[in-house]
């Protein structure tokens, strides 16, 4: 009668009769492979499905970069087909953003990535593209076979984590560089770690270099020797931003074609969508123009809404928003708007992607910046930020940034077109600045105000504390306009307020 043996003797054998005749890199990922159920049965895989709930943690829409963070929370059904890299992610999700349980669906089938929103199927972009490549080349039952067809792999020196011993091996996928850890004890992967650029997401596009991490736990033995995580979690930048708890994982499920299935004009709009490059995006669109506000001052309401205020002695740029090239365009629109003035500063009014993503181009051309005091550190981090993969003007030759950071009301320029720099020191305002424009009676409320197509506001909380600044620091607002707002007269703030406050009918 054979033996069974227990699964960390056999994990040792083979690490020590492997370690004969092969690096140890190598040899420890084969032994990882062993305890997933073999490397033979991980390449046999085909097809799985997988089941659960889970949370983001929604890093771009909180009141503050650090946690705790509002939360969009989803139920998911996920079907991969293992052999063509095919994957589709059906979700229902509701928080944060999303009042309502609503469904969608993500798509990779053929290099194309589509999204089913409302009943349409619609394509998507390089940055969906990305993460979902990402995704599949991260997930366990993928990450032990690409580090073993790596021609790169290579063991590194053990570590520590989660207070367990760790050997680490690295190899490259897709041309970004990868860590793996594997347990000393275990042989089994307990996170592995990409380093990547993103270009075409707006979000992370800003950090340059950016580590994402994956870490497993939970594993569970499912139905034909396959050994499986059940919980799975990722961060970038060292925050946690999403989380999924698995409760079914079905092997090698059966799958057609039609599980993957993208129209034509849904992959030809792909296309078109892809080679759009954030780094291009227009400072306006045809339905978009630039408006005076006032003389000298021009907003610009494109993907990335800029205002210029030209003063008697150079041009301030109010955000700085998308990427260095973006902010390439606006430098040569304020040169050809106001000839004989150079841009003297630039102000950047929250701690948000859409108000900073491009303040490195600034820095790298010299030009001061002035952000609210509490931003500063978050200002500092993204001007140190590595840019190794795609490098940028500041990357190429790095320079100190002139950061001011504002933490009361400070007059920026002098005469009629003179700007006051006002912390907003509010509730959901506590990242933001508005600016004021005494001569123009104009109030530059930074994304605290957002209209809806109706016209109404998003959020009223936020428009009663608009008003409360005005009140508090004593200007008389004529209009307000921000990122997110067309010019817009003050009453209509109080307007909504009234309406806000009107007793409910019985």
């Amino acid at each position: 009668m054979r033996s069974v043996l227990p699964p960390i003797v056999a994990v040792l054998l083979f690490t020590f009769s492997a370690s004969a005749s092969e690096d140890p890199g190598r040899a420890r990922v084969h032994a990882a492979a062993e305890a997933m159920g073999g490397e033979a049965r991980l390449r046999a895989l085909s097809s799985l499905r997988i089941q659960g709930v889970g949370h983001w943690n929604m890093l771009e829409q909180g009141e503050r970069p650090v946690p705790p963070y509002r939360v969009l929370y989803e139920q998911f059904d996920e079907l991969s087909d293992l052999r063509r890299g095919h994957l589709r992610q059906k979700t229902e999700a509701r928080g944060a953003v999303l009042p309502d349980w609503k469904p969608l669906t993500m798509l990779l089938s053929q290099g194309v990535v589509a999204v089913e929103y409302e009943g349409k199927l619609r394509p998507a972009g390089a940055a969906q593209l990305q993460d979902l490549r990402e995704r599949l080349d991260l997930a366990p039952e993928h990450v032990l076979l690409a580090a073993l067809d790596a021609a790169d792999l290579k063991a590194q020196a053990d570590t520590v984590l989660q207070e367990v011993p760790h050997h680490v091996v690295t190899f490259s996928v897709h041309g970004a560089s990868v860590r793996l850890f594997l347990n000393a004890r275990t042989a089994l992967p307990t996170r592995v770690e990409t380093v990547d650029a993103h270009p075409e997401d707006p979000f992370w596009s800003v950090w340059g270099d950016v580590r994402t991490g994956l870490s497993f736990q939970a594993w569970s033995l499912e139905p034909g020797g396959l050994r499986y995580p059940r919980h799975w979690d990722w961060d970038r930048r060292g925050q946690t931003y999403h989380s999924l708890t698995l409760t079914a994982v079905t092997v090698d499920p059966p799958i057609t074609d039609a599980d993957f299935a993208v129209p034509d004009d849904v992959k030809q709009g792909f296309e078109a969508r892809r080679a759009r490059k954030l780094e291009d995006a227009p400072l306006t669109r045809p339905d978009s123009p630039p408006v005076e506000l006032a003389p000298g001052v021009v907003q610009f309401p494109g993907m990335g809404s800029v205002v210029l205020v030209a003063q008697d002695d150079g041009v301030v740029v109010l955000e700085a928003p998308l990427a260095a090239g973006y902010s390439g365009r606006v430098l040569e629109e304020a040169a050809k708007r106001f000839p004989s003035l150079k841009v003297k500063a630039v102000v950047s009014t929250s701690d948000a992607w859409p108000h900073m993503g491009g303040l490195r181009e600034y820095v790298a051309r010299g030009i001061p910046v002035y952000v609210l005091d509490v931003n500063r550190a978050l200002v500092e981090e993204l001007v140190r930020a590595p840019r190794t993969r795609l490098p940028d003007a500041l990357a190429l030759k790095p320079r100190a940034a002139k950061l001011t950071g504002v933490g009361h009301r400070q007059v920026l320029g002098t005469g009629k077109k003179r700007l006051e720099l006002i912390p907003a020191h509010t509730e959901t305002g506590e990242r933001r600045l508005f600016v004021w424009l005494p001569e123009e009676r104009l109030l530059y409320t930074s994304d605290q105000l957002k209209s809806q197509p109706d016209g109404a506001f998003v959020n009223v909380q936020q428009v009663d504390e608009a008003v409360e600044v005005a009140r508090r620091e004593k200007l008389e607002v004529t209009r307000v306009f921000g990122m997110s707002l067309k010019p817009t007269e003050f009453g209509a703030l109080t307007t909504a307020l009234d309406r806000a406050r009107a007793p409910v009918a019985r």
